[in-house]
């Protein structure tokens, strides 16, 4: 899979618009648009710690969650 579907897919798998996640990454708006329409290259590193914040986010959230359900808060 080429990065700049890698991107987009990663956007989407996080719910967000472009708008959202540029935000949260701070990242300038145009930029990830360039990105994901492959007019510029994402650098790879940059993508596996996006992906890697992501992955680690969701399994902080589903481990709160599980305390919550739990009772171990």
């Amino acid at each position: 899979m080429e990065a700049r579907e890698e991107i987009k897919k990663l956007r989407e798998n996080t719910g967000m618009n472009r708008k959202e996640f540029c935000e949260y990454f701070e990242i300038p708006y145009m930029t990830e648009t360039d990105w994901e329409l492959g007019k510029r290259r994402v650098p790879k590193f940059l993508l596996r710690l996006m992906t890697y914040n992501v992955k680690m986010e969701k399994l902080a959230d589903k481990r709160s969650e599980d305390e919550r359900a739990y009772g171990k808060e």
